[in-house]
């Protein structure tokens, strides 16, 4: 419903008479595709993965963690400041894992297997969602973590990532090396 007032063709001839001796511009903008490198990895070797890091899940183990406030872990070599950003929402998570409707077993190999996903991508932070329910996987998720070598901190999520019922966990990743050239 635009409303175009037509040339007079005073004008017309003007802009006629102004064109002359030029040519319509030819679109030379290339843009590059980044090369999409999706690695499919063998399920054997996913699944040892997955077995290997939920190995550290243990029911025996009770890791000592605060019961006042909010539900929060940090291990000894990391900096507390590090909990008090996932606390704030500073860190964003790169990929969920929701365990509702799972088992325990079920629970610690999906966890298991997040742990080596996220070494595997270079995912520095996870959020893991446990839901209300019972309460059983909402207990027992943070001890589970607590018990693993590569997880740094976990915090309860701020409201926007889940609120009291998922947990931001942080997650120690190799140093990011460029591929080798052949």
């Amino acid at each position: 419903m635009s409303k175009k007032t037509p040339l007079s063709p005073d004008d017309q001839a003007l802009f006629l008479q102004l064109m002359t001796g030029t040519r319509q511009l030819k679109q030379d903008t290339f843009v590059h595709k980044l090369p999409v490198k999706t690695r499919v990895l063998p399920v054997k070797r996913l699944l040892s993965e997955q077995a290997d890091n939920s190995h550290y899940f243990s029911d025996e183990f009770q890791p000592l963690l605060s019961t006042e406030g909010a539900t929060r872990y940090v291990r000894a070599d990391v900096s507390h400041f590090e909990l008090k950003k996932l606390r704030r929402g500073d860190y964003t998570p790169e990929i969920f894992l929701d365990l509702h409707g799972l088992t325990q077993q079920q629970a610690k190999q999906e966890l298991g297997a997040l742990i080596a996903a996220c070494r595997r991508e270079h995912l520095f932070c996870a959020s893991v969602m446990t839901g209300h329910g019972k309460h059983i996987l909402k207990q027992q998720t943070p001890l589970w973590l607590a018990q693993h070598p590569w997880v740094m901190a976990f915090h309860q999520a701020p409201k926007l990532f889940g609120g009291d019922a998922a947990l931001l966990v942080l997650i120690e990743i190799e140093e990011w090396q460029p591929p080798e050239l052949p």
